[in-house]
């Protein structure tokens, strides 16, 4: 049984990425006016285009959203979440290094957080990510 307001339509894929610095820390980008859920905070990252791996979208992406080259990166999980309008698959990669420094090429703000997160609103999907880091995190 569908849930009111909950979109069982076609999946939308997306990239994102957990890109951690010299730290520990995970970079979050807060999405900028215009786009839809405005002001919430996520991992960088985007839509796959046609054709394209979801490692290929997201180094097109993270170049495009904050300037930097993908050095390193292993695929992390993957996570399917309904919104409103639509369901989003996603999957999180780890980067680990890249050339450059990440700065909000859309005008959107950045953060470097420690676990847990202190930014907020979250998109709802980075609410298990972030809980999946902080039990890898305590595991250590």
């Amino acid at each position: 049984m569908q849930k009111p307001g909950v979109s069982m339509g076609p999946v939308r894929e997306v990239a994102a990425g957990i890109v951690f610095n010299e730290k520990g820390q995970v970079l979050l980008a807060q999405r900028p006016p215009g786009k839809t859920y405005s002001g919430h905070w996520e991992f960088p990252g985007g839509k796959l285009e046609p054709g394209e791996t979801a490692q290929a979208a997201l180094e097109r992406e993270l170049k495009e959203e904050l300037g930097i080259e993908v050095q390193s990166c292993a695929y992390w999980k993957q996570l399917e979440h309904p919104y409103p309008k639509a369901r989003v698959r996603l999957f999180f990669y780890k980067v680990y290094t890249w050339h450059g420094e990440p700065t909000g090429q859309e005008g959107q703000a950045l953060a470097w957080q420690t676990l847990p997160v202190q930014v907020s609103p979250l998109l709802a999907a980075m609410t298990p990510a972030l809980a999946w880091l902080e039990a890898e995190q305590k595991a250590v």
